[in-house]
């Protein structure tokens, strides 16, 4: 026969349950940092293997670098990237080898997932989301289009494609930037996915709001086809006029766009070459709060590379700080003291460490490294914060 707990033992239990939970979760109780990353098997293992996982980044906690929690996902999914809604009560994850997007709904412990399929969509890169919280984009560089979805239901509702004037496409579209108040959609033309080959060099501006493709432009000084590879595409926010950075995966340079008002539209330029200093495959572009560092990381031989933006159209390199082989997403601690960077990159020769490294900025110097993930066999392929510490901050 079953023992029953008396009702009154019966509501301590709960309760107990109750306050610990949170604990486990909660910056305050534990003085910890906890990230979700994504992670795949390295090729070289026997068995494959994907999943979530949730580990303490914090270098002053004693369960630093402890995987804390291991969320399996489907095999062959290819999970991608990782990002937040506008309110930070979802994370969505992207896949490179099913038409499958993510979402988990943290609001509540345990997490709950949930599998959108995106049948238009081959190849599922990145996602931006608008400020009214009612839509996002995602890129499909498998398909070379745009998925725009539901921000509630998280449901495709269309596809962008094809310009109305000459028919022309977004060729392997990878970064996406959204400016509610222009009404501009950025998009880069990257490589083909397949064998990161056919490498693009263009960004497109299209109309959100319509869906109009408006205008293609160049990204490189040199003759076409230059194979620059533009990859993200990031508005500096708060910026007057409005502004993004662009990045260059092959050719190895940073460029920005500017916003002009009197013309309605951007005007290009390079502001940054790290091919000089041997620095090669800039990827992720981050900022902080105040808007007067600029952080990019360039994968190979890997390195933080930080930018005085107090004039954002003349950014200037103040220190490149090595981290590992394959730097790629990174993420600020909430008091901006660290950056956590994830040093994998499409698991890649030489650009596929499986590390975290803890870059201290007071320092300017990388102060730990994390192998949990690496010493399993693994790759991690995105880094985020748990909403607890990310709030507030922007996506990749």
């Amino acid at each position: 026969m079953k023992q029953r707990y008396p009702l009154p033992v019966f509501y301590t239990v709960v309760l107990t349950l109750s306050l610990i939970i949170p604990m486990l979760f909660s910056p305050r109780a534990q003085g910890e940092i906890l990230a979700m990353l994504n992670y795949e098997a390295k090729p070289e293992q026997m068995i494959q293997k994907e999943g979530l996982a949730i580990i303490d980044v914090d270098p002053n906690s004693p369960r630093f670098g402890k995987m804390l929690m291991d969320i399996p996902l489907p095999p062959g999914l290819v999970a991608h990237h990782l990002y937040y809604n506008q309110d930070h009560s979802k994370i969505y994850v992207t896949a490179l080898g099913k038409s499958i997007l993510h979402v988990l709904d943290v609001t509540r412990f345990p997490y709950r997932i949930k599998a959108v399929e995106i049948p238009q969509c081959e190849v599922l890169e990145d996602m931006t989301f608008s400020k009214d919280k009612q839509t996002w984009y995602l890129t499909c560089m498998g398909s070379s289009n745009i998925i725009v979805g539901n921000a509630a239901t998280d449901k495709p509702i269309k596809s962008i494609k094809a310009a109305l004037s000459n028919s022309a496409f977004i060729r392997y579209p990878h970064g996406i930037a959204l400016h509610d108040g222009l009404d501009r959609l950025l998009v880069t033309s990257t490589v083909r996915h397949s064998d990161l080959g056919d490498a693009g060099e263009t960004i497109t501006v299209i109309e959100p709001s319509t869906g109009k493709v408006l205008s293609t432009h160049k990204v490189s000084e040199k003759p076409s086809p230059s194979g620059a590879a533009p990859v993200e595409v990031r508005f500096l926010p708060d910026a007057e006029p409005p502004l993004v950075y662009i990045n260059n995966m092959y050719e190895g340079n940073l460029w920005t766009a500017v916003w002009d008002s009197d013309k309605k539209a951007f005007d290009f330029q390079q502001v940054a070459d790290f091919a000089p200093q041997g620095r090669g495959v800039p990827l992720v572009i981050e900022f902080n709060r105040k808007g007067d560092r600029l952080f990019v990381t360039t994968a190979k031989p890997g390195h933080l590379n930080i930018f005085d933006i107090s004039d954002p159209q003349s950014p200037e390199l103040l220190k490149a700080i090595p981290t590992a082989p394959g730097a790629h997403h990174m993420v600020l601690s909430p008091d901006e003291r660290y950056v956590f960077v994830q040093n994998s990159f499409l698991n890649l020769p030489a650009m596929s460490d499986g590390s975290i490294t803890v870059v201290d900025l007071a320092k300017g110097e990388a102060i730990a490294q994390i192998d949990t993930l690496k010493n399993q066999g693994f790759n991690p392929n995105c880094i985020v914060l748990l909403p607890e510490w990310a709030s507030g901050r922007q996506n990749h």
